[in-house]
């Protein structure tokens, strides 16, 4: 579990606490060593991992004093060797944003089944990423709602890789709930907070994705990682506002056939989708009533509002380092909104600023990439 702390990784170990036949390897957090201990404590994992530094020593004296067995591993390649670890068959890449790159990577370059709710990494990395995946025979399993509900509605899910078949899909629907500002008019966008940008009408997120959610940034990366999953160009994936939350994504097929995947708004129904592929397992969500859900809208995004989606496809069409400037600009941009630094409106404009001023290459190796994202972050916060 890499992110257990974290809304994914709290609902993983929900679904885990349900099933006989799965125990948890090893458990990593970023800064919530409390948290962290307490799982520890539950589900016995032989190694914890904890990314700030400033915690370790703290961490460790709460396992000295706790009947905890967990042993702590404080090395720099503590993700990537938990992740490639000859015990471990699959894991569930939950770590928030760019720093989740390396042991995702690390992950499918050793040939384990990757659970993947962590999208930058793959935004970032993309050919780079499903070429590992393939060279060493991998497994890739989206498990964002929306990846997801796409994986279970193609015929082909069935491969190691969830990729589409051109032939039989004319195209891909991702569908957005709106996220909180659906029918905020435009300039009273201007002062919006961020408790405000984080208070989601449907979903329980962490804070940095409730923002993309708020900002529809979240679909605009959506779009990237699908075309990297799912090998289908841009325009042959669309975007619908659905704020019911109940369609999760839609395959339309050439035949005129259109599958869709539906259920409750919670985390925990892809996530154990995963966990039992190709099976079906409990996850402990609601059980759906489309008899007593209101009624299910669906509309074209306003990208003059939200012009985070245009943002998305300029870059997914400019290739090469493009998405991982992109993801760096608006990781930098919402750390900032989120310290009533900049505006909400502010986030669109400096993201697009920065791939104005930075220079893209071709993604063919983890420096290039890493190089890239650097320079984005630089040039971001000059211009914060």
């Amino acid at each position: 579990m890499l992110g257990s702390t974290g809304s994914v990784g709290r609902s993983t170990l929900d679904v885990v606490s349900r099933c006989d036949n799965i125990s948890i390897f090893a458990l990593s957090a970023f800064r919530n060593s409390e948290l962290l201990l307490s799982q520890c404590l539950q589900h016995e994992p032989k190694y914890a991992v904890l990314g700030d530094l400033e915690q370790h020593k703290r961490f460790k004296r709460l396992l000295a004093v706790s009947s905890c067995k967990t042993e702590f591993l404080d090395t720099e390649d503590a993700l990537e060797f938990i992740a490639v670890h000859e015990q471990v068959d699959m894991v569930m890449a939950a770590i928030v944003g760019a720093a989740g790159l390396s042991s995702g990577l690390a992950a499918v370059s050793a040939g384990k089944c990757l659970l993947l709710a962590n999208k930058e990494s793959l935004i970032m990395s993309g050919k780079l990423f499903i070429d590992a995946a393939k060279r060493n025979n991998a497994d890739i399993i989206p498990i964002d709602s929306e990846h997801n509900a796409i994986f279970q509605c193609l015929a082909e899910t069935r491969s190691r890789l969830p990729s589409s078949d051109g032939r039989f899909v004319d195209k891909l629907v991702l569908t957005a709930s709106g996220g909180p500002f659906l029918n905020t008019p435009k300039k009273a966008l201007a002062k919006v907070t961020p408790e405000q940008a984080c208070a989601h009408p449907k979903w329980s997120m962490g804070r940095k994705i409730s923002v993309d959610s708020a900002s529809l940034m979240n679909k605009g990366l959506e779009l990237i990682e699908a075309s990297f999953l799912f090998d289908l160009p841009g325009d042959a994936i669309d975007i619908v506002v659905h704020p019911q939350s109940i369609v999760h994504s839609m395959v339309y097929y050439r035949d005129g056939s259109v599958l869709a995947q539906l259920a409750n708004p919670d985390m925990r129904v892809p996530i154990a989708y995963g966990l039992a592929f190709p099976g079906r397992m409990a996850s402990g969500a609601k059980v759906l009533d489309l008899t007593r859900q209101p009624a299910l809208e669906f509309s074209e995004p306003d990208v003059d509002r939200f012009p985070c989606i245009s943002l998305g496809r300029a870059a997914l069409e400019a290739g090469g380092t493009a998405p991982a400037v992109l993801n760096a600009a608006n990781e930098i941009a919402v750390a900032a909104f989120l310290s009533h630094r900049i505006g909400f409106q502010r986030i669109p404009a400096i993201i697009e600023a920065v791939l104005s001023k930075t220079s893209c290459e071709p993604a063919a190796s983890l420096d290039i990439i890493r190089g890239a994202d650097s320079a984005a972050r630089i040039e971001a916060k000059k211009l914060i």
